[in-house]
């Protein structure tokens, strides 16, 4: 059950603007949205760093403005803690689903609202 604050409000729109090729194509905006301690376990299993998905970010799906683009939809989200939201959603991109987590956090001196964990998982395609 999603609590409606702004927190979660704020990083909804974090999580949306991650999606937009153009944030996806730019390192430097990009490292505006994660946290230096990022870590993501993708859809294939694999493990990425702060720094990986930085590099590989240009170059995955959904960076290409004429591309194919990510479609989020079921968000839901819960302020766990001051300074912490975890969502969970789904995106569909080029035909293939997956569910989604992350965790969001504030702290620092700039005090904005970055990805700290984030996890997919490919929804098998005869799964509803």
């Amino acid at each position: 059950m999603s609590r409606e604050t702004d927190e979660v409000h704020e990083a909804i729109a974090g999580e949306l603007r991650l999606m937009d090729p153009k944030v996806r194509a730019s390192r430097s905006l990009a490292q505006q949205l994660l946290d230096p301690d990022f870590v993501e376990v993708g859809a294939s299993g694999r493990r990425w760093t702060y720094d990986e998905i930085l590099a590989a970010m240009p170059e995955m799906d959904g960076a290409v403005e004429d591309g194919p683009r990510y479609e989020a939809s079921k968000f839901t989200g819960d302020l766990l803690a001051p300074g912490l939201v975890h969502l969970t959603y789904e995106t569909t991109l080029g035909g293939r689903r997956a569910r989604r987590s992350s965790l969001w956090r504030k702290q620092g001196a700039d005090a904005t609202w970055r990805m700290y964990y984030h996890q997919a998982t490919p929804i098998p395609l005869d799964s509803m």
